[in-house]
């Protein structure tokens, strides 16, 4: 059976909750929440909302500008737009970002199932120091982590194989509303504790004192980190975009959707966490170590909720991991679907093989292996930082400068007014984000990763 026709997103409603699902990931319920907590709640969350319209939805927009006009793989659209030259390499560039957050990303999703199975077989209790143990212990054993990888893979493979409508849209129409639901329950049990209200007002009452360049960037670059920009995710999902899919208006509901779930996070943490007395910064740890003892002090009155609590979070975190997963695969499925013209199910076996296989790496590096690190860093770090603090950066600055200098400015606005069928009010402001705006914005970023600024 050769290479078939494309598929395209049958509904707006799957537009937007497939898209967002793309966005909504570990970046907002891991990532956000511990940024947040770092750098004064409130006040980083006003300027993350500022950031999000200033830089990632003018990016956002630029993606799905470049991904609906080129109706094709990442690389191939930036190729076509390009005529050939060597901005294709931006294009490219995505592909390979995709690819590599796959690998490792999967990782962590497997992590996120472990812990469901865990909160089941009620192995999460114990005081502080058994959570960090245990974590310790599961994230670098030999086989474990992996055995979970495998299956993340396999959930993710079989929804891909079934394609854009029957596979990604409808699987986003399932697991976008679940995680909703998911999430706003733990909410409301999270806020119903005693002093939760001061973990509420942390997040939602802003201490100008604390701002600083510092917050400053981490907002821009949580933004940035949290939309999946750059990573060939938006820009593969626009090419099943219709010619009618109002782009702009998409970009803004999915914007708002993005952040609306990364505050329900931190609402659904910080309560919590005041609650029991724990520190609202504990970083990266606070969904694997310090949340676990949260949820066991925080009910220890009620060790059956505790449990339903504990077992909804980690189902909600597995969700969250599997949606965006979802996007990253379709990068590479996509391009190696068409770039060697085969059936789009032998494209998602090269994806979920090779991924699984530099995945195992990543986790087996974790175990202190010295063959496994390069540079003084084990894989899963390596991958991790040269994606996120390299990739990411320059794959977005560089989208910037190629719709906003190179790619003819009619031909932006044609695509962005749907060809004059759409009011363009807001498309001077749009364009000059992308021109100047967002360049330097995302410069600040990778300049600031390196501590230039």
């Amino acid at each position: 059976m050769a290479y078939t026709e494309r598929g395209n997103f049958g509904s707006k409603l799957g537009v937007i909750l497939a898209t967002a699902g793309s966005a909504v990931g570990l970046g907002n319920v891991w990532r956000f929440p511990y940024m947040a907590g770092q750098n004064g709640g409130a006040v980083f969350i006003l300027i993350y909302i500022g950031c999000v319209l200033l830089l990632g939805l003018p990016c956002m927009i630029s993606e799905f500008i470049i991904g609906r006009h080129g109706a094709s793989n990442t690389a191939r659209a930036y190729t076509k737009l390009s005529n050939g030259t060597a901005w294709k390499w931006v294009g490219y560039l995505g592909v390979l970002t995709g690819f590599l957050i796959t690998s490792y990303y999967g990782v962590v999703a497997g992590w996120c199932l472990q812990y469901v199975y865990a909160s089941v077989a009620g192995q999460l209790h114990g005081d502080p120091s058994y959570f960090k143990s245990y974590f310790d212990g599961f994230s670098t054993n030999p086989w474990q982590p992996v055995l979970w990888l495998f299956v993340f893979f396999a959930i993710t493979h079989f929804v891909i194989i079934h394609g854009v409508r029957n596979g990604i849209e409808r699987a986003s129409k399932i697991l976008m509303p679940m995680l909703f639901v998911l999430l706003l329950l733990i909410v409301v049990a999270a806020c119903m504790l005693p002093d939760a209200m001061d973990g509420v007002r942390f997040l939602l009452m802003p201490d100008f004192s604390k701002f600083n360049s510092d917050v400053f960037l981490g907002a821009l670059g949580q933004s940035f980190y949290s939309l999946s920009i750059a990573m060939g995710c938006i820009c593969t999902y626009a090419s099943y975009f219709s010619r009618q899919t109002n782009l702009s208006g998409s970009a803004i509901q999915i914007g708002l959707i993005d952040s609306l779930v990364a505050i329900l996070a931190g609402l659904m943490i910080f309560p919590a966490a005041a609650s029991v007395g724990i520190s609202p910064d504990s970083g990266p740890s606070l969904i694997f170590i310090t949340l676990p003892n949260v949820f066991e002090q925080a009910f220890s009155n009620m060790p059956l909720v505790g449990l339903l609590i504990s077992l909804m979070f980690y189902a909600l975190l597995a969700l969250a991991a599997l949606t965006s997963l979802i996007s990253l695969h379709e990068v590479s499925t996509a391009f190696f679907q068409e770039e060697l013209k085969i059936t789009r199910g032998k494209a998602a076996i090269i994806v979920t093989v090779v991924s699984c296989v530099i995945g195992t790496f990543c986790s087996l590096s974790l175990g202190n292996r010295d063959y496994l690190t390069i540079g003084g860093m084990n894989l899963f770090t390596l991958f991790d930082f040269v994606t996120g603090q390299i990739f990411l950066p320059i794959g977005g600055f560089l989208t910037c400068l190629f719709l906003g200098w190179y790619v003819p400015k009619k031909l932006v606005k044609d695509e962005f007014t749907n060809w004059g069928t759409l009011r363009g009010t807001l498309f001077g402001v749009y364009y000059f984000l992308v021109r100047y705006v967002c360049p330097l914005a995302i410069l600040c970023i990778f300049l600031n990763q390196f501590g230039v600024i």
